[in-house]
């Protein structure tokens, strides 16, 4: 069974926000109107005690109410309309009335100042025909060896009137700024929610739409503005996130096109020449398998590349170790040389430690290598070094990179035009700089003085590794 709690948990956010200023708005006023007919009330009864105590009544008048009760001629059941009763009570507790008032009931605090117990006292009664009424009595000389006691009393029924009319009052007013709190609480709780409702909206038609072009309008620096900011940076970023994704396809299947093209070409050769039984020289089947392994290389050196560009920027390369730059670049560095047989490629490498993961590491500074290699003319060389403060240096002495395609270098699938009849995918120097970026390094590729290209790398480390964790 669901109880009050769940069921406002399921009202609008408007309503609960309306719900909850209401009721905000009604304990306070409940709470100022309490204590403002209490304050009222005992500001009323202080005026009446000051009155009752403040009523002096003469020794002649109590002579004579004592005469008529010593008579007979007391009026204990006299109808009046007078709002003050007046009485002697003696040590007994017997009253005598005065002409014009009512009987008041007597209370053991009016026998206790009759008798001399206490000097006075101010206390609540009725009388007998049940009329509550406010009691002040005091000792009184009635003569010699006699012992009595004065009683005046007002109604409380005037206090209790104007009480009354205050009450109605204050609940009137109580209930008029209830409403008026849920309506300005609905009016403020629509206009605070106003940016809310955009968002909503907007959210809803990208779920509907696929539209990532859709901005909120930001206005202030409230929390709702920076809801509002968070949301266009998210669109934004998914729309390029998503461009770069269709980007990444568009130029993988043109990349893929070329190989797979000429891989269908050389297959539907060997197979005319199986099917019609004409054999192929065997100089050109060479020249043909040659040209199938080559493309089957490329192709699975494009499809390595493209699965390292795959991964997000955000996911961890791999548990980062302290590894010797020095000694990943001797192992590249052997690899180059079986690539480029015919270079003169020199080597001066001080020792440098960084955390980075092995495994990526390498193959980028393979990718920096080979790209020195393919671009170095035949019996060229290439130059790498690695100084004493962790920069390391590739340079060759190709054609060199025109400045104006130096911006370009690396970015995925871009190919200077003097590349472009080369083998490669223009995804080396993109995994070179992501796996670069993830150490805390940079690159960058400048002109060599006398032609060629530089490419400087620096990863943050130290020469000598650091101590081992106890």
């Amino acid at each position: 069974m669901t109880g009050p709690v769940s069921r406002f948990r399921t009202l609008p956010l408007r309503s609960r926000l309306a719900l909850l200023v209401a009721t905000a708005v009604a304990v306070a006023v409940a709470a100022a109107a309490v204590t403002c007919w209490l304050l009222t009330r005992a500001q009323l009864r202080s005026e009446l005690d000051n009155s009752l105590q403040n009523t002096s009544v003469l020794g002649a008048e109590v002579q004579a109410a004592l005469r008529n009760c010593a008579t007979g001629s007391n009026p204990e059941t006299t109808t009046t309309t007078a709002y003050l009763f007046i009485q002697v009570v003696d040590t007994n507790g017997n009253r005598c009335v005065f002409p014009y008032s009512e009987p008041v009931k007597v209370q053991a605090q009016d026998i206790s100042v009759a008798r001399h117990v206490i000097d006075e006292s101010l206390h609540n009664s009725t009388t007998e025909k049940g009329a509550a009424v406010r009691v002040h009595t005091e000792r009184v000389f009635v003569g010699p060896g006699a012992q009595a006691a004065v009683s005046v009393s007002r109604p409380l029924a005037e206090i209790d009137a104007s009480l009354n009319r205050l009450a109605l009052l204050l609940t009137a007013v109580a209930g008029l700024g209830v409403v008026g709190a849920g309506a300005a609480g609905l009016w403020v709780a629509r206009a605070g929610l106003r940016p809310v409702d955009g968002l909503t909206l907007a959210v809803e038609h990208v779920a509907r739409t696929e539209d990532l072009t859709v901005r909120i309008p930001v206005e202030g620096e409230d929390e709702i503005a920076r809801l509002s900011r968070s949301f266009n940076s998210m669109t934004a970023a998914l729309a390029s996130s998503r461009d770069r994704q269709s980007q990444l396809i568009a130029d993988a299947g043109h990349e893929l096109r070329t190989p797979l093209t000429s891989l269908r070409t050389n297959v539907e050769l060997l197979a005319r020449s199986e099917e019609t039984g004409r054999a192929i020289p065997p100089d050109d089947r060479r020249a043909l398998m040659a040209s199938v392994k080559a493309q089957m290389t490329e192709l699975a050196s494009l499809i390595g590349d493209l699965q390292e560009l795959s991964r997000p920027d955000a996911t961890d390369p791999g548990p980062l170790q302290v590894v010797a730059l020095h000694a990943i670049v001797d192992s590249a560095l052997e690899r180059a040389r079986l690539r480029g047989p015919d270079l003169g490629i020199t080597a001066e490498l001080r020792p440098w430690y960084v955390r980075a993961e092995p495994a990526a590491l390498e193959r980028a500074l393979v990718n920096v290598l080979d790209n020195a290699v393919k671009f170095s003319p035949p019996g060229g060389s290439v130059e790498v070094a690695l100084s004493e403060h962790g920069e390391l240096t590739v340079r060759d002495h190709g054609p060199g990179i025109p400045a104006e395609d130096l911006p370009h270098v690396f970015e995925r699938f871009w190919r200077s035009p003097s590349a472009r009849a080369l083998p490669g995918s223009g995804l080396g120097l993109s995994i070179v700089a992501r796996t670069v970026q993830q150490t805390g390094g940079e690159i960058a590729l400048r002109p060599a003085a006398g032609g060629g290209t530089v490419a400087a790398i620096r990863i943050p480390g130290a020469p000598t590794p650091p101590p081992e964790a106890p």
